[in-house]
């Protein structure tokens, strides 16, 4: 990509939005992971009782296991909206403005 069609790219104001939407969005979900991770450990470390309690009276699979699965789960399940948001909202805006710049 020559200089040019580059220098028209970072000057054009849909460029500039995409960049403020998808950065909006990867933070947003960026924390969400954390939260889940970090919230997880502490319970670990703070409510380790709660955690080890059994999901049913008769069960040998403790809460924590279920939580630990479900944070696995939902971490995959925030990357497919990620990519889900950027293949059908992000691709199509930056082959617009690439298409624009080529001009």
């Amino acid at each position: 990509m020559s200089v040019l069609i580059a220098s028209k790219i970072q000057k054009n104001p849909k460029y500039l939005q995409l960049i403020k939407q998808r950065d909006t969005l990867s933070w947003t979900l960026s924390a969400i992971v954390c939260i889940m991770y970090f919230g997880f450990t502490l319970m670990i470390a703070f409510t380790p009782g709660i955690l080890t309690q059994p999901i049913a009276a008769d069960s040998v699979i403790p809460v924590g296991m279920l939580l630990g699965v479900g944070v696995i789960i939902a971490s995959c399940i925030l990357t497919g909206i990620y990519v889900f948001i950027a293949n059908n909202t992000f691709d199509p805006i930056v082959n617009e403005i690439v298409r624009e710049a080529s001009k």
